[in-house]
């Protein structure tokens, strides 16, 4: 992700939890405190989240992340570590 991305997502984020806090802390009606919470906690799960995980994710291969026989297979080969101070 390069850093203008980062900051928009930032900012855009920033402004969902402004939103929600606005909302529960704001001098306002009970349906305009109830609309500006809902807009900014939608915003926030149904934008921001899903453009940071699909550009955090980008280039990735979804393969290493999954439990398929080989990576159960090195997740068992993989022996620990025993430190002497435990």
């Amino acid at each position: 992700m390069t850093r203008a991305t980062k900051n928009i997502l930032a900012l855009a984020a920033i402004g969902c939890l402004g939103a929600i806090a606005y909302g529960i802390t704001g001098d306002l009606t009970e349906v305009e405190a109830h609309r500006w919470t809902g807009a900014g906690t939608a915003a926030l799960f149904l934008l921001v989240m899903p453009a940071f995980l699909a550009l955090a994710s980008r280039g990735k291969s979804l393969k290493n992340y999954m439990l398929t026989p080989e990576n159960i297979e090195k997740m068992q080969s993989n022996t620990t570590k025993t430190t002497d101070n435990q």
